[in-house]
């Protein structure tokens, strides 16, 4: 998205992942202490989009090639 808020609930998260609830909650709470991202009612704010990244798996920045590789120009690329 180009966007850093993320109009997604917790709830929502766990359903789309797989995950309880509370998983979901726990993981995000460690982001925010972490500085990363902040949590509202209803949404996600993405503070640290380089922290976030540098945390993701291998496979985030083979996915994300992938994509800039196929789908050029689909895609702003973030500010850095």
């Amino acid at each position: 998205m180009d966007e850093d808020a993320l109009p997604l609930t917790h709830e929502f998260l766990a359903e789309m992942l797989g995950v309880q609830r509370s998983t979901v909650s726990t993981v995000l709470r460690g982001l925010q202490t972490s500085g990363l991202i902040e949590q509202y009612r209803g949404g996600i704010k993405v503070i640290d989009r380089a922290g976030l990244e540098r945390g993701a798996c291998e496979c985030y920045r083979k996915i994300r090639f992938r994509f800039r590789t196929l789908l050029s120009g689909t895609y702003a690329e973030p500010e850095r």
